[in-house]
């Protein structure tokens, strides 16, 4: 497994209202996405970055994920290019699942 960070300045006419709308009007896209194992999305108000971390089969699907079309989006929505850093993943502990993979 990978987990892929993925973070973003937000435009600072956009406050957390906004913010947390946008991200929820994503959701479905996210959940129709076979290789996508978990995501959660992130906000910090003080520094305006937004992003999100994902949990992947394997970096082919993160790349293939976040490609041009996927930056563009989000250039346009956030005004600003997305960053990205790619860790292994080998353990993943879910406490609510009470399981470790």
């Amino acid at each position: 497994m990978i987990t892929e960070i993925v973070t973003f300045n937000i435009s600072e006419s956009l406050g957390r209202e906004a913010v947390v709308a946008l991200y929820e009007k994503s959701v479905p896209l996210w959940k129709s996405n076979p290789h996508l194992i978990h995501k959660s999305f992130l906000y910090d108000a003080e520094s305006n970055l937004g992003g999100g971390v994902y949990l992947w089969d394997n970096q082919d699907a993160a790349l293939e994920s976040h490609g041009e079309e996927f930056q563009n989006r989000i250039r346009d929505v956030f005004g600003s290019i997305p960053e990205f850093t790619y860790f292994e993943t080998p353990v993943v502990i879910d406490n609510r699942a009470r399981q470790a993979a």
